[in-house]
């Protein structure tokens, strides 16, 4: 089946299921395929209100208790010292690296949120954009050229996209079968919600068991230790106790950040 998935590079409650989104792609990866369409989440401050949050400043409190709440570390620092504008360039940033093949796309989403929710860097600049698109493996020459030109046209039609579906904010899943039955989860959700879509609709499916430690970094080279705990299914003690064994092996690393650690596959530069 296929997972349609409207998210936003900026959205801060799409981070906080990339857990459940790991785990699944998992468990049930014979069964599923998952598309990302942007949502041009912020156009611009003068054209954005969304409950209590009307200016940068209040990203920054906002993320703070997203981070306390769900257990992923986050930092809205990069709210105060050095504010998005928008998140248009990296909705469309992203179209383009989309061009390049789906793993680039999905490497270049996952490097463009850890630099604006764990290094506090802003993702609306060309510079920050093109230093994530290089560590991603994307040909920059043709990156260059797609960022303006068939790249806009393709954030315009998830933009559309995004209308007739009638999104209302995201993350915003939709699982869809071969004979078209739909069932959406939205927002943060515990993971047995989105298991639940794909048992609905294939109640066959069998899931696979999740590989070992080290081959889990062997197919993501970043994990927080939340995204740990659940593809591993266990506790976050045992979680960290693991990872800092990995870490002793000189498998990982250890890249303490607010309100957590994001661990990286020491044998990837």
């Amino acid at each position: 089946m296929r997972i349609i998935y409207f998210t936003d590079p900026i959205c801060s409650a799409c981070w906080m299921v990339e857990p459940q989104i790991r785990k699944l792609l998992i468990e049930y990866s014979e069964h599923i395929r998952l598309e990302h369409h942007m949502g041009g989440l912020l156009p611009s401050w003068d054209a954005f209100k969304s409950g209590s949050i009307t200016k940068p400043s209040d990203v920054a409190h906002h993320w703070d208790q997203m981070g306390s709440h769900y257990g992923m570390p986050i930092d809205g620092e990069v709210w105060l010292t050095d504010p998005l504008p928008s998140s248009y360039p990296a909705c469309m940033a992203f179209k383009a690296a989309e061009l390049q093949g789906v793993e680039k796309a999905e490497r270049f989403l996952r490097r463009i949120r850890e630099m604006v929710m764990l290094e506090k860097t802003n993702i609306a600049r060309p510079e920050n954009l093109r230093q994530a698109a290089l560590e991603s493996g994307i040909d920059m020459v043709r990156f260059d050229a797609d960022y303006n030109s068939s790249a806009q046209q393709l954030f315009r039609q998830d933009l559309q996209l995004c209308a007739q579906f009638r999104v209302q904010g995201f993350p915003s899943m939709f699982f869809v079968d071969d004979a078209s039955n739909k069932i959406l989860v939205y927002g943060a959700r515990p993971y047995g919600e989105y298991e639940a879509a794909v048992k609905k609709l294939a109640p066959s499916a069998e899931k696979k068991e999740p590989p070992s430690a080290e081959q889990l970094f062997d197919r993501y080279s970043t994990l927080t230790t939340k995204e740990f705990s659940m593809i591993k299914g266990v506790l976050m003690p045992e979680a960290d106790r693991m990872l800092s064994v990995l870490a002793e092996k000189g498998i990982v690393k250890r890249q303490p950040v607010k309100n957590g650690v994001l661990w990286k596959n020491a044998r990837v530069n």
